[in-house]
Order: structure tokens, then C-alpha cells, then sequence
């Protein structure tokens, strides 16, 4: 299994997306598109959980 890193060459924000789109071969928008849907769905939890990810990848 891959690991997870930040991609930043294909970022869009912060590289998260990019970087689970790497980690399991398929395309960073799904992961963008889910992002987004969680954030509709439940707010400010999604926006931490992604800022969580973010940081903690860039930390390693």
C-alpha cells in the first residue's frame, strides 16, 4: 500500500485531494468532489478533518 503524502504540484489547496488520489490510482477531482459533499453534508467537521489531514501529512 501506498503511503499518504501531500501532492503539491497538483494541489488545488493544500494538496490533501491530490494526495489520496495518488495513494489509491484514481482521479483527485472524485476525492474533490467528495470533499466538497462532506462539507455540505457536515460543515465545519469536514473543514477540520481536512485542515487535520493537511497538517498532519506536512508534519511527516
Amino acid at each position: 500500500m501506498n503511503r499518504f503524502i501531500l501532492n503539491k504540484q497538483d494541489a488545488k489547496l493544500m494538496g490533501v485531494a491530490a494526495g489520496l488520489a495518488d495513494m489509491t490510482g484514481t482521479d483527485a477531482l472524485v476525492f474533490r468532489l467528495a470533499i466538497i459533499l462532506a462539507v455540505l453534508v457536515t460543515g465545519p467537521v469536514a473543514i477540520v478533518l481536512y485542515i487535520a489531514a493537511g497538517l498532519l501529512a506536512a508534519s511527516r
